[in-house]
């Protein structure tokens, strides 16, 4: 069996201007959902095998306040170029690729992509993944290779406002 955590970077900045979309970082309210969800992650002790994430500001620090919380060392996060402003087939080329000891990995990523693979993946209807949500998708084969369109099976969607009265403080 293989897990696979999507997961969108958590709400973006546009304050600074003169910025690259790359080099945005995180808002207020970005900054305390990634704490909401990561702490999430961590009372349900979801810890995967590896965490794969774009490289722009966002993605990063999204990715690493995720692997602070849970307890997963920092430095083995793998950041991939061809996470940001990827396609569908960068993932699945992504996901080929991967070594099969990994038996749960985090992605952490951008839309529209990111909800585009996870309804590839699992043949469910997600249209929109809001900031910082989390779709969890299980696939019962021994090899990432073996992945294909609507092979898997969503475990859970979760998302910082399907928690409103915890997440407005």
């Amino acid at each position: 069996m293989k897990k696979i955590y999507l997961i969108r970077h958590a709400k973006s900045s546009w304050k600074e201007e003169g910025k690259s979309d790359f080099e945005r970082g995180l808002n207020k309210r970005g900054k305390r959902d990634l704490k909401y969800m990561a702490n999430r992650l961590k009372s349900f002790r979801v810890m995967p095998d590896l965490i794969l994430s774009s490289p722009a500001k966002r993605a990063k620090k999204t990715a690493i306040e995720i692997a602070k919380t849970i307890g997963y060392k920092v430095n083995d996060i793998s950041f991939q170029d061809s996470l940001y402003d990827s396609s569908v087939n960068s993932y699945l080329y992504l996901l080929d690729s991967l070594d099969n000891k990994y038996d749960s990995i985090f992605i952490v990523g951008h839309n529209p992509t990111i909800t585009e693979v996870g309804e590839f993946l699992s043949g469910a209807i997600l249209t929109n993944m809001p900031t910082c949500s989390i779709v969890c998708i299980e696939f019962s084969t021994d090899s990432f290779q073996n992945i294909k369109e609507g092979s898997g099976k969503i475990l859970f969607f979760d998302y910082p406002k399907k928690h409103n009265e915890t997440t407005a403080q």
